[in-house]
């Protein structure tokens, strides 16, 4: 009878072990992104300046009334430690092409002409500057602006951040209207509990929609609009950018302050994965 007992047990704890082996082997099947679906990625394993096979630079100041001139120095843009560390720092720096001095220097780097994609998941771990006037930003740019312009090769905002709202994130899609002859967004928004933490910004990019996610959690959607081509140009190619801006139109609507610099924005990966 103890034989049996002690056989019977044996088998129960068996039988519990194969579940819970199976049920691990179900779920990391399920949340995993197999390797075959990577198409491109930078994990900044190296040190330096970002791979130049991979990035470019926007140098000088470029857009929306911003307050930093963009170099292509080591002391605002790096690679150390297994991150891409774009540093915002106040200082007084001579703009050659416009004879001007940025009282503000940060940097901007993408893949025009390096890596352009159409569709998939784009994802990107990092951890955000904080403080009155800093605008990081992980976004697409259509690879045809050249020839239509902006905003007629579409825009892709897949996170956004003001330093004066420190618990709130964007995504967006910027298009152009038809009709309005004018730029058309639509915008969404979700908390961030832990702003000083590292966290996964990404989008899904379908053919009839555009999904925005936090951590993997799904916040915003934004469907294929077919009303006119105009309203949705991601059926081309887009490259991406990540950059820290300082003030301008959005980021500097509360003022700077200047006693948070130097401001690091971290990143580190970036990965582009089929859907």
């Amino acid at each position: 009878m103890k034989t049996n007992t002690t056989y019977r047990f044996m088998l129960t704890l068996f039988a519990i072990a194969l579940i819970i082996a199976l049920t691990g082997a179900c779920a990391k099947k399920d949340t995993e992104k197999p390797d075959d679906k990577l198409v491109w990625a930078d994990e900044f394993n190296y040190q330096g300046l970002p791979d130049p096979d991979k990035w470019v630079y926007e140098t000088g100041m470029m857009r929306n009334y911003e307050s930093q001139c963009y170099t292509t120095r080591a002391e605002n843009c790096r690679v150390e430690g297994g991150e891409l560390i774009i540093t915002a720092r106040k200082e007084s720096y001579y703009m050659e092409d416009i004879d001007d001095i940025a009282q503000y220097t940060s940097a901007s780097i993408n893949t025009r002409g390096r890596y352009e994609f159409h569709g998939g998941r784009v994802e990107v771990r990092a951890k955000l500057p904080h403080g009155r006037g800093v605008w990081p930003a992980i976004w697409t740019l259509g690879a045809n602006i050249g020839e239509v312009g902006h905003p007629r090769c579409g825009e892709i905002d897949i996170m956004e951040f003001v330093g004066y709202e420190p618990n709130i994130i964007y995504g967006s899609v910027h298009t152009y209207d038809y009709k309005k002859d004018k730029l058309k967004s639509l915008t969404g928004e979700t908390a961030l509990l832990d702003p000083t933490d590292f966290h996964v910004y990404a989008i899904e990019w379908n053919e009839d929609k555009i999904d925005f996610f936090l951590d993997d959690t799904k916040y915003f959607s934004c469907a294929r609009d077919t009303t006119h081509a105009d309203n949705w140009p991601f059926d081309s190619t887009q490259y991406l950018l990540i950059n820290l801006a300082i003030g301008g139109s959005w980021g500097g609507y509360m003022g700077i302050d200047d006693n948070i610099f130097p401001v690091e924005y971290r990143i580190d990966y970036v990965r582009i994965y089929r859907l």
